[in-house]
């Protein structure tokens, strides 16, 4: 006999001992006590709570799918864009001690606004020296006019002169031949031929010397007027040099070269400043642009024109609308300061990156609010790009 069949058998003899009567009770109970056991058990509820999940990841799919559709796929997106300005730093072209600082720190300024002062005396010397220095020259070009006039009246004494020596010359001709004449008919004597000939000699030989009395005057008056022409040079440069101390004296005051605001001071009043020294930088808020460094794999669906929603981190409040304005001519690795060199060692390549100016409408920069290097996430909306006939008008 099994271990099962005497189980049952137990069972049996247990229930052979039971009454009737107690068995048909604990039969008619058990359904009862089933009953009062499942109305007293809690009725157990399904949670909302991953149907609501499931629902928002399908909505948040499809409103991500929708916009993907409609305008993602069209926009080429970089986060590695800045504004970017021209500044220009203030340097002097003189040195000098510093007399007044005219701006203070982020103060904006107009073109033409006295940014510093320079101690200007010493240039000042220098200009009064080389206006000194003109009028005397002009004096020896005055000077040298008067003595050409009183050259020129000596050329005419000497011409007055040689007239009078050729009068004379043809006067001792006359009488040598009128003595030769006699003097071969025996009526002359020969000292009066000899002394007409000595008469004639002397004034051959003064007629040589008023020649060269003529020519020296001449001369003299030549040499005058290349003097003349030589002060006149030397006032031309006295006035070069005049202007030059102009300009070194209106350079002890820096100004500015265009609108914009004043920042990175770097001096103070009594400061003695060389030549080129940094002493300030102007930034043209009007004047900001966008740098967008996009990788070469962007780069073909890029063209001047494009439309581009320009996102600033530090003001969210709403997008800039900007223009792709042009592409650089290389990546940003052939412009560093240390190239890469891949035709020696080991090559890895590295994606490169192209610079791609984008410009800003004027009237967010009349807002006042961008700063030059804040950073930027730009979308360019390759939908809005020109054709190529307008893109050809445009360059």
């Amino acid at each position: 006999m099994t271990s099962s069949s005497s189980a049952g058998a137990v069972r049996a003899v247990v229930q052979e001992n039971i009454p009737a009567s107690a068995r048909s009770d604990e039969t008619d109970a058990s359904p009862a006590a089933d009953v009062q056991a499942q109305a007293a058990a809690p009725k157990k509820r399904r949670s909302p709570i991953l149907p609501v999940i499931v629902l928002a990841l399908l909505a948040g799919a499809s409103w991500y799918g929708y916009g993907w559709w409609t305008d993602g796929r069209f926009l080429i997106s970089t986060d590695d864009a800045y504004i970017e300005a021209d500044i220009a730093i203030i340097s002097p072209k003189v040195s000098g001690y510093v007399e007044q600082v005219n701006v203070v720190e982020n103060q904006a300024v107009r073109a033409g606004d006295p940014l510093v002062t320079l101690d200007g005396r010493d240039y000042q010397i220098a200009l009064e020296r080389a206006r000194n220095a003109i009028e005397s020259a002009q004096l020896a070009v005055s000077r040298i006019d008067a003595q050409i006039v009183g050259a020129g009246a000596a050329l005419k004494q000497a011409e007055a002169q040689r007239g009078a020596l050729e009068a004379a010359l043809r006067g001792a001709e006359i009488n040598e031949r009128r003595a030769g004449g006699l003097a071969s008919k025996s009526i002359g004597t020969a000292a009066d031929l000899d002394n007409a000939k000595v008469a004639l000699d002397q004034a051959r030989a003064n007629l040589i010397a008023g020649d060269a009395s003529v020519a020296s005057a001449e001369a003299n008056i030549g040499l005058l007027r290349a003097q003349r022409d030589e002060a006149v040079n030397a006032i031309r440069a006295q006035e070069l040099a005049r202007d030059q101390a102009q300009r070194d004296l209106d350079f002890t005051v820096l100004r500015a070269p265009y609108d914009g605001v004043v920042g990175n001071l770097a001096m103070q009043t009594g400061d003695l400043v060389s030549a080129g020294k940094r002493l300030a930088a102007l930034v043209p808020l009007t004047s900001l642009y966008i740098q967008a460094n996009f990788k070469e794999t962007q780069i073909s669906g890029l063209t001047p024109g494009s439309k581009v929603r320009v996102h600033v981190d530090a003001f969210k409040e709403h997008d800039i609308m900007g223009t792709v304005t042009s592409l650089a001519p290389a990546s940003g690795s052939v412009f560093s300061m240390l190239p890469a060199e891949n035709a020696t060692g080991n090559f890895t390549k590295v994606v490169q990156r192209v610079p791609v100016r984008i410009a800003i409408p004027p009237e967010a920069l009349a807002e006042g609010r961008l700063r030059a290097g804040l950073s930027v996430i730009v979308d360019v909306d390759t939908r809005t790009a020109p054709s190529d006939r307008a893109v050809a008008q445009v360059d």
